[in-house]
């Protein structure tokens, strides 16, 4: 008995092994080879010999701070106001540029600021556009994570029903999931062109001509969103097909009983099929939020990271600083910061998930 479990062992390890090696070899050994860079200066093309610089990378990156300005005033104290009545500041950089008073703020930029009374309250970074690029994934998986899947879920209720034609309709769902994300991305480029694009002409269709065309991926107020749209868009029908796989694991029997029992849709969906699609719901979370974190094609082909660096990305800017501007350390530390993050968020959902 004991030589017939070793065996077994054996050949559970050595089917298991190809998985292991190629963990460690797209993973593993990518994640410390740029944890390595992260502590070095790095560059693709340089003169100078690689040097060591422990958690400077890191520091200029994750230094952040909130410097408090108050208002100028005149000779006879005070505050002095602009021609719209609003107090009259200091330059920031009279702040953050050699000023002895605040030396932990020396060297950083404003990324926003806002009122506290007369007094204006910044937030200053020493790289505002890694900030940015880390703001706006995070907008974006908060956003498109579960829209996309509550989408997803839908549409597999809906055709997870046997009736005449329902394939044609799960190939539909599913054809731009097939379609390449550069080819998707100038589609919908087009889509959103101000200039006698679709959806403007559309919209000013239905409005009987009283909506003002708008260049949708040049406004920083909807460039990001418009993403999300077309994102959703395009991967929705790859969550549908694991959704679906989910709902055709649950058993009829447990319908059947549901119905016996005069239970209503929603109950039947509430007490049934979501607690069977329990498994399923962690797996298509955790794909989306890595999917979400992975954007980067749609920002290369569609904005290039702005209008100022409205939709940057942290992959966008980990390429843009490793190949663009030749900055391996800056790219590297990057990364890094990505995969604990992703790391982080996708075991607080699985604990979250977690049968209890």
């Amino acid at each position: 008995m004991a030589s017939k479990l070793t065996t077994s062992n054996r050949a559970g390890w050595a089917f298991a092994l190809p998985g292991f090696g190629l963990i460690a070899l797209f993973i593993v050994i990518p994640f410390f080879f740029a944890f390595y860079l992260s502590l070095t200066n790095q560059r693709l093309i340089s003169p100078n010999p690689t040097e060591f610089v422990g958690l400077k990378n890191y520091d200029s990156l994750l230094s952040i701070g909130v410097l408090t300005i108050e208002p100028e005033r005149d000779d006879a104290g005070a505050i002095v106001r602009g021609a719209d009545g609003a107090p009259e500041y200091p330059r920031v950089r009279s702040y953050t540029r050699g000023n002895p008073d605040y030396p932990q703020f020396d060297g950083m930029q404003e990324w926003f600021r806002w009122q506290s009374g007369d007094t204006a309250k910044v937030v200053v970074a020493s790289d505002v556009v890694f900030w940015k690029s880390l703001w706006n994934t995070v907008k974006f998986v908060i956003v498109v994570a579960p829209v996309q899947a509550g989408l997803a879920l839908g549409l597999a209720l809906l055709i997870n029903q046997r009736l005449r034609g329902i394939n044609v309709y799960r190939a539909i769902y599913f054809m731009p999931v097939v379609v390449s994300i550069v080819v998707v991305s100038l589609l919908w480029r087009f889509l959103y062109s101000p200039d006698n694009g679709l959806l403007n002409n559309m919209l000013q269709g239905l409005s009987f001509g009283l909506f003002e065309p708008r260049d949708w991926l040049g406004n920083p107020d909807t460039a990001l969103g418009s993403i999300m749209a077309m994102s959703i868009w395009q991967a929705v029908g790859f969550h549908m097909v694991i959704w679906l796989a989910g709902l055709q694991t649950i058993s009829p029997s447990l319908y059947e009983a549901s119905s016996i029992e005069g239970a209503s849709k929603w109950q039947t969906f509430r007490y049934v099929t979501w607690p069977g699609l329990r498994n399923t719901a962690v797996l298509v979370l955790i794909v989306i939020t890595m999917q979400a974190f992975a954007l980067f094609a749609q920002i290369d082909v569609m904005t290039n990271g702005g209008p100022l660096d409205s939709t940057t990305t942290l992959v966008f800017q980990t390429v843009e600083r490793g190949y663009g501007k030749q900055d391996i350390s800056g790219g590297a530390t990057i990364s890094v910061i990505l995969f604990l993050l992703v790391l982080s968020i996708s075991l607080i959902q699985r604990f979250l998930t977690r049968e209890r």
